[in-house]
């Protein structure tokens, strides 16, 4: 049996197990979502988040792409962030990013990658950001793994520029953006702790009036 065809014959195995515990797992899957999070990440197959965070479908809104990236002219990433922060009201904002990144690697090679070299470019706009902490990094390792964390930070604030984050920062205060980087090597989840304190005097350059001041 090839790969493909497994995954269907477990999916039938899958859908007896879960009717087996609980008769009603799907109808009442199927009524709404209400998750507690939104999950920003990078495409790489390697990294699952429901098995590193331990959630279950439901739990978490996801949107993957090359890099964990959140471009402010990117339709995507703004359709799911608008809808996450104000139709399912999400809790946390993620941006995860993972060590031995693929797409960050590439951003540094100064190869030409055709379509891809414009969205890599948000990432070599992180690195000319802090190009003097990270070129005074001499082990290739670890540049690589503080650009992750620096990509993952800049990109945490690309979520708090948007005005429809602002206002529930600052006026109902009842969201949070947080910053991780996932470790393939180990398993491990790094909280980057980003706060508005953090960011604050470079945030204050994007601030939208309508959207209150902190309390």
């Amino acid at each position: 049996m090839s790969l493909y065809d497994k995954v269907f014959s477990h999916n039938v195995e899958w859908v007896q197990k879960q009717l087996q515990l609980d008769p009603g797992y799907f109808s009442d899957m199927a009524k709404n979502q209400t998750p507690e999070f939104l999950y920003i990440g990078c495409s790489d197959s390697r990294v699952s988040p429901d098995a590193f965070m331990g959630t279950k479908p439901g739990d978490v809104f996801i949107h993957r792409n090359i890099a964990n990236l959140v471009p402010n002219n990117d339709i995507s990433s703004l359709a799911v962030l608008q809808y996450a922060v104000e139709s399912l009201q999400v809790k946390h904002v993620i941006v995860c990013g993972h060590y031995g990144c693929g797409g960050v690697k590439a951003s540094t090679t100064h190869d030409d990658f055709g379509y891809m070299n414009t969205w890599l470019r948000n990432i070599q706009d992180v690195y000319r950001i802090y190009r003097d902490e990270l070129d005074s990094i001499e082990d290739a390792e670890a540049r690589h793994r503080r650009l992750v964390e620096l990509n993952v930070r800049e990109q945490c604030m690309n979520v708090m520029k948007l005005s429809f984050v602002q206002k529930r920062l600052f006026d109902s205060q009842d969201i949070k953006v947080h910053g991780w980087v996932y470790d393939l090597a180990n398993g491990e989840l790094k909280d980057m702790q980003v706060t508005l304190e953090d960011l604050g005097p470079n945030l204050e350059i994007y601030r939208f009036k309508d959207a209150g001041v902190p309390r």
